[in-house]
């Protein structure tokens, strides 16, 4: 693991390929043949042993993993073209105009921000986009374009041939890095059928595993104050009367009676009063919610408040509370 560093000059990175830059030498340390540079806000299954024996069988330089996306969605991700045997042709970043993907016009071709490199081409691309004083260092702005103007061998390796979860023909990926989209994909998961299977013994996903007591549901009553629908919570939380709908509460939640909880993340150690309507909220680590308190029903009330994207998803943290770590108890 290593941590975000000032190691070259002064500043932290500029950008995706900054970042690398700066940690060239522990890259060289280790001597790889290959290089694996993955997104960190993406949520997916791929098995990368696959995508590693497409680019080797490829003579490529770098692979870039494709998938399709609606035209209209593909406005914000970089929009690739492919000739027949898979190789890139053109690569434009978030144009108004996605072309459309050889195979499904009404579809377009996108780069999900996962490549994989010779490491010695690499190692000489990084050290020449430094030298760029107009770059942003950027892999989708500024290496990938260098690399097809030096006309590089860049292969498009198609995810859905390593997509270890795809769902009526679709390789499941979504790209989490706004809080609409967070919240979008969390609500995948209470679906009754979700697109990402997370109970699948063959391709487990690993994480944290906290040292909590089983979740608890304790007074409850006939009205919907006293329910659990459709909503997945984990461990260490206490459900005290309330109802909880559609949402997903992580560890060391608890909420009190008579609270209505819809369409709603609570991140670890929330704690929620008597009374408390929230819907379509994403509910920092640590916030205190007292008794009483509502969001995401009267939007004006909201913005005021909270941060209000434009699908009106509420964002609400323990500093736009008011509220300080030593509130915690």
């Amino acid at each position: 693991m290593l941590p975000a560093q000032q190691r070259v000059r002064p500043g932290w990175y500029a950008g995706t390929a900054d970042a690398l830059y700066q940690n060239l030498d522990i890259l060289r340390m280790h001597g790889p043949r290959f290089v694996l540079v993955l997104a960190g806000d993406h949520v997916y299954k791929m098995d990368y042993g696959l995508l590693l024996s497409d680019h080797v069988d490829s003579g490529a330089e770098v692979s870039l993993a494709c998938t399709e996306v609606p035209r209209a969605a593909a406005t914000a991700f970089g929009v690739v073209q492919v000739d027949t045997g898979g190789k890139v042709r053109e690569f434009v970043e978030k144009p108004a105009e996605p072309a459309p993907s050889p195979d499904h016009p009404e579809r377009a071709l996108v780069s999900m921000g996962i490549y994989l490199f010779n490491a010695e081409a690499l190692h000489t691309l990084l050290c020449a986009d430094a030298r760029r004083p107009d770059s942003s260092h950027d892999f989708g702005r500024d290496l990938l374009p260098a690399l097809l103007r030096d006309g590089a061998a860049i292969h498009a390796h198609r995810f859905i041939e390593s997509c270890v979860n795809i769902v009526d023909g679709h390789p499941y990926w979504r790209d989490v890095g706004t809080v609409d989209a967070y919240w979008e994909a969390n609500m995948d998961l209470t679906r009754v059928r979700p697109e990402l299977n997370m109970y699948d013994p063959e391709w487990p996903i690993r994480t944290l595993e906290e040292h909590l007591p089983p979740a608890k549901f304790i007074f409850g009553s006939p009205d919907d104050r006293g329910q659990t629908v459709e909503s997945l919570v984990s461990s260490g939380c206490i459900i005290s009367g309330a109802a909880i709908i559609r949402s997903l509460l992580f560890t060391d939640v608890i909420v009190e009676r008579d609270s209505v909880i819809e369409d709603s993340i609570l991140l670890p150690n929330v704690r929620i009063g008597r009374g408390v309507r929230l819907r379509r909220v994403i509910a920092d680590r640590l916030c205190l919610l007292p008794d009483g308190f509502t969001a995401g029903l009267d939007r004006a009330a909201d913005a005021a408040r909270f941060h209000v994207t434009d699908q009106g998803t509420v964002l609400i943290t323990p500093e736009m509370l008011g509220q300080h770590l030593h509130d915690y108890g």
